[in-house]
């Protein structure tokens, strides 16, 4: 965890802007920046600052969300298809790096599969409903 109670870093102010932190960190900042109006100006030059087209590898890296991975990959964890090492790292960035993009993508997806899954299952009921008057058994030959 960050000292962000003393004396708040410009690279955590940053990875606030990006939504990179913890929710009761970025609570915290958020709580200073409404009490400090000195805090609020200097956000808003580093978000200007950054905006006028940084080109560091880590400032790319963390605007594009590289380390990210994409909805497919998320899909095929929950899924449980991922290989291993795909799984072990979509673990990692969850679970280590917290990223709440990629949670908040998660959670969409895992909304979206029970959706379809309660829809598969009422669409075979229906079929096997519609269909059970209709079978008969085979007579035995």
């Amino acid at each position: 965890m960050s000292d962000f109670a003393t004396n708040p870093g410009d690279d955590l102010l940053l990875a606030y802007l990006d939504e990179m932190l913890s929710v009761p960190e970025s609570a915290r900042i958020e709580q200073r920046l409404r009490e400090e109006p000195e805090y609020r100006v200097r956000l808003a030059a580093l978000l200007q600052q950054r905006d006028q087209g940084g080109h560091t590898v880590g400032e790319i890296w963390r605007r594009h969300r590289l380390s990210c991975p994409d909805r497919p990959a998320l899909e095929s964890f929950l899924r449980g298809v991922a290989s291993p090492a795909g799984a072990d790292y979509i673990q990692f960035h969850l679970d280590v790096v917290g990223c709440r993009l990629c949670q908040a993508n998660l959670d969409d997806l895992q909304r979206r599969l029970s959706d379809e899954d309660t829809q598969r299952q009422s669409r075979q009921r229906r079929f096997f409903d519609s269909s059970a008057g209709f079978l008969t058994p085979r007579p035995d030959k």
